[in-house]
Formats: C-alpha cells, sequence, structure tokens
C-alpha cells in the first residue's frame, strides 16, 4: 500500500507541475547574468562560449521554449533545421538577434527572456551544430571525390556544383556526426530533413507528380519536382496531396556502396568542413 500511495503522488499532475518548475528555477539560477561584449573586431561574441553549465541550462530552455517547433533534436518540425545555422556561416549575434526579434511574417514570436537566457539557448544550440573534425580523419578523400561525382552529385551539390534536389553538403560535416551521416546514406527515410520531405500529387485528372515538399499553407502546396523545378499548386486543383514517409534518395545498402567506399564519401565530405 505504501508504495502504491508514493506512487501515486509522484504522477499527480500537481507534483509534476511543481518539479518542472523546480528545475526551471534551477536553470534560471545557473546563469549568472552576463552581458555580451563586442571583440577587438567588432563581432558580438557569446558571454557563455564554452561554458558546459550555460549549455545544460540553455538545452532545459530550449526544450521548453523551442522543441516544440523546431524539434527535440533541433532538426525542425514545423520551423527549420537550427542545426544548419553554422553550416551557413551564421554568426552567434545573428542567432540572438532572430530569437530575440522573431521573424516578421512567419510563427516564430519575438522574445522577452532576459539576455542571458537566450545567449544560453544559442551557446546550446551551437554545441549540438558543431563536429569535431576528427570523426573524418580516415579514408581516401580523393576516391571520395570520384564517388560523389558518380553518386551523388545528381541530386546534391558542393561548392556551389551538383544537384538541387537534395540538401547541399558543402559543410555538412561541420553539422552531421559521421553516425548521422553514415544512417542518412544507409538509411534516409529513417530522419528526412525539413525541406526535403517527399510529397506525392494528385491531379485531378490523376497524374502523379513527386518532389520535395518547400511550403504548404491552407490553399496552395509548393514543392521542387524531380525535375528540379520549384512549382507551385493550389490544392482545389489537386484530388490529393500525399506526405510520404520514404524518401526520394535511394538507401545505399554494403552490396552498393562498400564500408570502405563510405569511408572514403565521408572524408571527402570531411574536407569540406571548413567556412569559406
Amino acid at each position: 500500500m505504501g508504495k502504491s500511495k508514493v506512487a501515486r503522488y509522484r504522477s499527480t499532475p500537481g507534483r509534476q507541475a511543481m518539479v518542472r518548475l523546480v528545475l526551471m528555477c534551477g536553470v534560471t539560477l545557473l546563469l549568472v547574468p552576463s552581458g555580451a561584449r563586442a571583440g577587438q573586431d567588432g563581432v558580438v561574441a557569446n558571454p557563455y562560449e564554452g561554458d558546459p553549465a550555460a549549455r545544460r541550462a540553455g538545452a532545459a530552455l530550449y526544450g521548453t521554449r523551442c522543441a516544440e517547433c523546431h524539434g527535440a533534436d533541433a532538426k525542425g518540425i514545423s520551423g527549420p533545421d537550427l542545426t544548419a545555422l553554422w553550416a551557413v556561416g551564421t554568426s552567434e549575434a545573428r542567432v540572438f538577434q532572430t530569437i530575440r526579434r522573431g521573424v516578421p511574417g512567419s510563427i516564430m514570436p519575438s522574445s522577452s527572456a532576459p539576455e542571458n537566457e537566450l545567449w544560453a539557448i544559442v551557446a546550446y544550440l551551437k554545441s549540438v551544430s558543431t563536429v569535431p573534425p576528427v570523426e573524418f580523419t580516415t579514408g581516401d578523400a580523393d576516391h571520395g571525390r570520384d564517388i560523389f561525382r558518380s553518386t551523388c552529385v545528381r541530386c546534391h551539390r558542393v561548392n556551389g556544383n551538383g544537384g538541387r534536389l537534395g540538401p547541399d553538403l558543402s559543410r555538412i560535416a561541420r553539422i552531421r556526426s559521421r553516425a548521422a551521416l553514415t544512417l542518412a546514406i544507409r538509411d534516409p527515410s529513417a530522419s528526412m530533413a525539413v525541406g526535403y520531405r517527399t510529397v506525392t500529387l494528385v491531379t485531378a485528372d490523376g497524374e502523379l507528380i513527386r518532389g520535395v515538399k518547400k511550403g504548404e499553407d491552407v490553399f496552395s502546396v509548393q514543392i521542387v519536382d524531380t525535375e528540379e523545378r520549384l512549382q507551385g499548386y493550389l490544392k482545389a486543383d489537386l484530388g490529393e496531396v500525399r506526405d510520404e514517409t520514404q524518401s526520394l534518395m535511394p538507401a545505399f545498402g554494403s552490396d552498393q556502396l562498400s564500408d570502405d567506399d563510405l569511408d572514403d564519401l565521408l572524408r571527402f565530405l570531411g574536407t569540406l568542413n571548413v567556412v569559406q
């Protein structure tokens, strides 16, 4: 009986709310107020750069404020993939300002939270958005380049060359771990990135149009079709908009891409791990 009563007490909504409140208070106490300062080059630096406690606090704050739209892993749901921010050279100051001001015309609101909490979130996002270069130090980069050109370039770009149906891979090794890239190649349907999720449109006369979904609202849907054409369609003119669970990218099992060849390909992608 004693155990049963304790279990019921721990699981009550009021108890859970109290626990959440205590945790959030603890997170706030971890953050000593600290204003960001501009360095000699004028670039605003995160006051919590390299601070493990701030990153942990930022993770908790992110989970309560951002994860609903951007996903628990920050790779996007209704909001964009935030792990790609540093792949395109976005500064911490710009990320901070985006969180502070929001994005006009989107579902991203502004925030009136204290600066130290916003900087902690930025520190957390950067920690999950960068990969140590040591993960890509094995393999033959020259052979990996040949594999990329023969297998991947039709849909993916690097350094301005290649297809546009899949994500640009120029800096992918900066934001995706070796394990994540291996899974994406071996089983691409396991985790499709926002903006590259497969969709099939069925026209009123039964024609099937496949592509990756780029945007959707109540009245229309926008896709890049398999010919790499950006197209918009009114839903009233379509018979169906079908979200698919299978990626347009084929799965490359070990019978199609050996472990050694995969190692070479990842090594090549790792050589691109430099902000230009």
